[in-house]
């Protein structure tokens, strides 16, 4: 008999749900949407009981369409997106709405941080920069703001382990996403609670750590009810949605590339040691005994659909790649900073705002598709540029997301990077790297190296076109030096925001 795995994917704009045979083929996959709310400039909340709700939805409908018996689903894995900070008390109600990855409202609370502890030891434990997007700053702001959801709160949870409780009642924390918080040990992969304490935070309100693949719990009678699911199935920690999408797309081996193309952009770098900086984002992968150094940014295929929606509804992805092909390499010098809600690595700057530059009467939309595409693709090259100043090397991209559909795009990003780039199954890298996790954490595959061989096939390479390099390379430049002449700019309108 045939083992069948469910993949969960928590993303910033739907819940995806996807199940896949034991060789990565899908079976059936569904998607359920949900808002952002913004109450404030700055602020990026959602609803937990959203994604639920979207969980049990799609759920149901995979395994309608998938025409297999609920009873012969082996195991369930769960990612989602970074640095959410989920307040529930001890019987996992929802406390209040959760910042996301693209909340920036903590920094005063960053600024506490870095008073109580110097930030040179932070990130000797936790490996990366103390930013108002993490977690853990977000915790003091509803210590700060919010005393009454901080004080009735049991545990803090990401955006998976909220789903997995949901599923399991357990309460989890997997290994993955613990990069969001302060007291995080990145070498050790434990909490230093005596560093939570020293904060401010009460450690009591950190879950127990898992391996993403460790079997945490089971499906309860009343989430078989909800969901389809049959009472029983076994449930994964699971964890990041980038480590998962790398996993994904295949990456577990050292110098291995993942290349993302979700809401967000960016890129994971597959390692064996510890190797912070930071410019850059250090996380464990979902694979055992593996780091990610990530290059994370805030515009990805999130910048191309804010422009679709606001400048041409009218037309599909695919109609908008055509008109971005009918331009030139380097967009007639229009260029576009996608810094659409503030930006991450590694130019760590909140303030950072989108731009387009170059416009005039002989620019068309196309030509603001195409350098939508472009500025994405200067953002991926900026942050290689950083991973391989750092010593690590970069070679062949596996892309994922999205915006791999497209061949425009994806060609794009190679000739930009001068890296070739391979394509594997890129809407389904995520929800695969979820089940993946959950095959190998129940024994349908024998670790990740099998599994990986067994349900990752290349689809499409492109390879750096050379004759575009040029006109890249002058695109690259004015991109760099237009943030690098706008950025007290954006500082000083910020500044007069806050007066």
């Amino acid at each position: 008999m045939s083992a069948y795995l469910l993949g969960i994917d928590v993303g910033t704009s739907a819940c995806k749900v996807a199940v896949f045979d034991e060789n990565g083929s899908v079976k059936a996959q569904a998607v359920s949407e949900y808002p952002v709310i913004y109450p404030k400039p700055g602020w990026a909340e959602q609803r937990p009981e959203d994604w639920w709700a979207g969980v049990c939805i799609a759920t149901r409908e995979a395994l309608r369409n998938s025409g297999i018996n609920r009873g012969d689903i082996s195991g369930i894995g769960v990612d989602g997106q970074s640095w959410s900070a989920i307040a529930v008390d001890q019987s996992g109600a929802v406390l209040c709405n959760t910042p996301i990855w693209t909340d920036t409202r903590a920094r005063a609370e960053c600024d506490e941080i870095r008073s109580l502890v110097p930030e040179q030891e932070l990130f000797a434990l936790c490996g990366n920069p103390v930013q108002p997007s993490y977690t853990f700053p977000k915790i003091l702001w509803y210590k700060n703001h919010l005393p009454d959801v901080y004080r009735h709160a049991s545990y803090i949870l990401q955006s998976n382990s909220f789903i997995v409780q949901r599923l399991t009642g357990e309460f989890t924390q997997d290994v993955s996403q613990g990069y969001g918080l302060c007291c995080f040990d990145m070498q050790q992969a434990k909490w230093d609670k005596d560093m939570a304490a020293r904060l401010g935070v009460r450690p009591e309100l950190l879950p127990t750590i898992f391996p993403c693949h460790t079997v945490v719990g089971k499906v309860t009678r009343e989430a078989a009810v909800l969901t389809g699911l049959m009472e029983g199935t076994p449930v994964v920690a699971g964890g990041l949605d980038a480590a998962c999408g790398t996993l994904g797309a295949g990456v577990i081996e050292p110098g291995e590339t993942q290349e993302q193309g979700g809401q967000a952009g960016g890129m994971s770098l597959c390692i064996d040691r510890y190797a912070a900086d930071p410019r850059l984002i250090l996380s464990f992968h979902v694979a055992q005994d593996r780091w990610l150094l990530q290059g994370g940014t805030t515009g990805g295929g999130g910048a191309l659909k804010w422009l679709r929606e606001n400048i041409c509804p009218e037309l599909s992805f695919v109609q908008m790649s055509e008109l971005a092909d009918t331009v030139p390499a380097g967009s007639d010098g229009v260029i576009f900073l996608p810094y659409m809600a503030g930006e991450r690595s590694p130019i760590w700057n909140p303030n950072a705002s989108g731009v387009f530059f170059g416009l005039n009467y002989g620019k068309s939309r196309a030509h603001l598709i195409r350098a939508v595409m472009e500025g994405v693709g200067y953002a991926l090259r900026h942050n290689l540029e950083v991973a391989q100043s750092a010593g690590a090397m970069v070679g062949t991209l596996r892309a994922m997301g999205g915006s791999a559909n497209s061949l425009v795009w994806t060609q794009m990003k190679a000739d930009i990077t001068g890296k070739r780039i391979e394509v594997p199954a890129s809407d389904t890298a995520t929800t695969l790297g979820a089940a993946i996790l959950a095959g190998v954490g129940t024994g349908v595959f024998a670790d990740f190296a099998d599994a990986t061989t067994r349900t990752v096939a290349v689809k499409r390479k492109h390879i750096p076109n050379v004759m575009k390099k040029a006109a890249y390379d002058n695109g690259y430049d004015g991109y760099r030096e237009l943030y690098e002449r706008l950025a007290p700019m954006m500082a000083e309108r910020e500044n007069h925001k806050e007066d």
